[in-house]
């Protein structure tokens, strides 16, 4: 009785030769379906997805053929940007060198025109070496070159040095270029350098000797005899530049001594200082910014 109220029980039922098959159980393979044993709606939607597969196929081939054709002519067109820019650079290169070599040569040019323009200063000053400038001179009404003479040797006469007509070379005044102005300067070319530095050199003395200085009465002239009156060295034009910017230098920073002498502009801050000759105008800027 104890057995009997237990389950029966087998690990594998295969293997107790005990049928287990339920009661009229009826075997069957399932088969897929035929087309023709399908329903019509569900082939006609089959039918809708192949064709819409299909379209969207054609449509994707053929936007990539489009875009397969497009990248060709990015290709193309990079590949022309690429020469376009190489060639660029290529031209660039060649036109940083030919800026430099200009560059270059301007550079030669300007230190050639510096050395031409110095050869140019040296022989106008050199032509100008027995020339004098006598400035404020009133002009008289018809004026001839025999007064311009008279007025030469009266100044000789008047400072102590022996001066004859034939020791006069030439003289004549400049042209006025303002006309308001009736006293246009009075060149003078004398026979020698040596005569023509003996010359200043009685001037300086005679207006530091006299404190009237000269004057034109000094010249021979009987109206207007007060007029002062200044003789120099003829300068050429740049030096006449420079000592007017000499001049200047030397008001503005308490210069003793401004003068010319040879054609040349020179400045000496006192007695105990150097002789500085000026000869540029960078130069006399450069001055003017010293303490």
């Amino acid at each position: 009785m104890s057995n009997m109220n237990k389950s029966f029980s087998d690990g594998n039922i295969t293997e107790t030769g005990i049928d287990v098959t339920p009661p009229n159980y009826i075997s069957q393979r399932i088969k897929r379906m035929r087309e023709e044993d399908l329903p019509a709606e569900f082939c006609k939607f089959k039918e809708e997805m192949k064709e819409l597969f299909t379209s969207f196929i054609t449509n994707q081939q053929t936007e990539l053929k489009n875009i397969t054709a497009n990248l060709k002519e990015i290709n193309v067109t990079n590949s022309s940007i690429e020469a376009s820019i190489t060639s660029l650079m290529n031209q660039n290169e060649e036109l940083k060198n030919k800026i430099m070599q200009l560059e270059l040569q301007s550079k030669k040019d300007k230190d050639y025109i510096i050395v031409l323009e110095d050869k140019i200063e040296d022989l106008q000053r050199c032509s100008r070496k027995n020339y004098i400038e006598i400035k404020n001179v009133p002009k008289k009404s018809q004026e001839t070159r025999q007064d311009l003479i008279n007025m030469v040797l009266s100044l000789a006469r008047n400072i102590d040095l022996e001066l004859n007509k034939r020791d006069i070379k030439d003289i004549f005044r400049t042209q006025n270029k303002k006309k308001e102005l009736n006293s246009p300067p009075i060149i003078v070319e004398l026979d020698s350098f040596i005569l023509k530095q003996d010359l200043l050199r009685g001037t300086k003395t005679f207006n530091i000797k006299n404190k009237s200085k000269l004057q034109t009465k000094h010249l021979g002239f009987t109206v207007n005899e007060e007029v002062p009156v200044f003789i120099s060295e003829q300068l050429t034009p740049k030096n006449a530049r420079l000592f007017f910017l000499a001049r200047d230098l030397a008001k503005s920073k308490h210069y003793k001594f401004c003068w010319t002498a040879s054609g040349r502009v020179f400045v000496k801050r006192d007695e105990n200082a150097k002789v500085i000759p000026v000869r540029s105008e960078s130069q006399v800027h450069s001055l003017l910014l010293q303490a």
